[in-house]
């Protein structure tokens, strides 16, 4: 199939949504079909490119954007010029599907092409209109309940020209039911392939180390990390590492200082997608202090490393952290609760921590990112089996653990072993394709020095050649 998938956020930007769309069209490339990105320039730089992402090369058609600058990295394309590019790119490109990811600026007006077009249109929804107010003009507090409601509103009418609305969980179909008057939307985790960040390394917190992974914005509160590490004995000795960047750095940072625990606090910026797991890895335990979460790809991330998370008790993060079973909920800003959860995990003791860990591990399986692809490749086709949903939704998925019965634990060994072995094979694969890489690089330059040589050594004869041939004609005219 040819699928066109619209975003208004892709890599090299770093948030949730830009996240699931390279994942999907990775899986989608390696599958076999023909995937075409229409997402914003990142530079002034825009047309149609060969991009690599997810490890795989795909069709990307970068569009003319503009810097948003109430926001540290938000761009945006110019509407009534997209339009007509739109409709363009849409009857050029020729989709069996079209896939957006938004219902801003290019996700709705590939919309209205595919419409147009007669292409059947899907749409996943990962915006909150209420995470995008803080970053546009300034809307006095008397009216934003209003704007709020009308933004919502606006979300359902370019949502609904789709063929099929879905969202990354049950909690968040039902907020955008609710919100914006649809029905029938359906329920697909963002879904995650587990294997590049199982591991076998035990959870330890000798030392306590915390970890965050994300957008740097108001709406995630880490601010509310900060303050809870400040407020624990300081003979735990807690490390932080945030692994991001975004328009609060600068605050977090200043706060990190005024909290006292700035030496404490390590802000790595973003990392590559080899150093990623390895940070998930050093971490006790992850935090997710966000109040906005539709679903949480870092939080499915550090379940698929075996650590446990402590996140707030909001939005769709409980569908993920179930309390007591794979970590701890606090309730939204409760500084206090937040702490004494975090206390939990950093005095726990060897057994409690495995059982956390393997619970993780266990939960995330519900996530795997093939049921997401098999899902979206039947509604791309139009065959919707009235089995749209990941397992994550089944019953069973809800229910308490406590403690992994023999069954699942072993299962839990066996995949975590699995994913080791496919880890190791992976990066003996790339130290090969190195270790080649400088072999030819090796030869290349070898053979570099000798054209070098065989230049000079030629530039040499010519020389002699001509002084001669100067001298020969000096004496004939003599």
């Amino acid at each position: 199939m040819r699928i066109v998938i619209g975003c208004d956020t892709f890599p090299p930007d770093i948030n949730g949504a830009a996240r699931f769309a390279e994942r999907l069209a990775g899986g989608l490339v390696r599958r076999g079909h023909e995937v075409h990105i229409i997402a914003p320039a990142y530079s002034k730089v825009h047309g149609r490119f060969i991009e690599s992402h997810d490890g795989v090369d795909m069709i990307v058609h970068r569009i003319r954007s503009f810097r948003w600058y109430p926001h540290a990295t938000l761009r945006y394309v110019w509407p009534w010029t997209f339009q007509k590019h739109a409709n363009r790119l849409i009857a050029n490109i020729n989709p069996d599907a079209v896939h957006s990811q938004s219902q801003l600026i290019v996700g709705r007006y590939l919309s209205r092409a595919a419409k147009k077009h007669g292409v059947r249109l899907i749409a996943t929804n990962h915006i909150m209109p209420e995470n995008l107010i803080r970053y546009t003009v300034v809307i006095p507090s008397w009216f934003k309940k209003t704007a709020m409601r009308l933004a919502w509103l606006d979300a359902g009418r370019v949502l609904r020209l789709a063929d099929y609305v879905t969202t990354p969980t049950r909690r968040a179909a039902e907020l955008l039911e609710a919100a914006s008057g649809l029905t029938g939307v359906l329920a697909i985790s963002c879904g995650i392939d587990a294997s590049k960040f199982a591991n076998t390394n035990p959870t330890s917190n000798k030392p306590p180390r915390v970890l965050f992974v994300g957008r740097l914005d108001f709406e995630k509160h880490i601010h509310n990390l900060l303050k809870a590490v400040a407020s624990l004995p300081a003979e735990l000795g807690v490390l932080v590492e945030i692994v991001g960047d975004g328009s609060e750095r600068k605050s977090l940072t200043a706060l990190a200082t005024d909290l006292g625990i700035a030496k404490s606090v390590t802000f790595l910026g973003h990392v590559t997608e080899e150093e990623l797991p390895l940070a998930y890895e050093r971490a006790t335990v992850f935090a997710m202090p966000s109040i906005a979460e539709l679903q949480s790809i870092a939080t499915m991330e550090a379940m698929a490393s075996g650590r446990p998370v402590v996140a707030a008790d909001a939005m769709a993060l409980p569908h993920l952290v179930h309390d007591g079973d794979n970590g701890y909920l606090f309730s939204p800003d409760d500084v206090e609760m937040f702490a004494d959860r975090l206390n939990r995990i950093f005095t726990a003791d060897e057994a409690e921590l495995e059982r956390l860990s393997e619970n993780s591990l266990h939960l995330i399986q519900a996530h795997d990112i093939n049921r997401t692809l098999d899902i979206f490749e039947n509604l791309y086709r139009g065959e919707d089996s009235g089995d749209s949903t990941t397992d994550d939704n089944l019953e069973a998925y809800d229910q308490p653990i406590g403690q992994l019965n023999e069954i699942l634990h072993n299962r839990v060994l066996q995949l975590r072993q699995a994913a080791r072995d496919l880890r190791e094979a992976a990066t003996g694969l790339r130290e090969k394709a190195s270790d080649r890489f400088e072999e030819v690089q090796e030869r290349l330059d070898d053979l570099r020095d000798e054209v070098v040589e065989g230049v000079r050594r030629a530039g040499k004869k010519v020389k002699r050649s001509m002084k001669k041939a100067a001298e020969n004609f000096k004496a004939t005219d003599e």
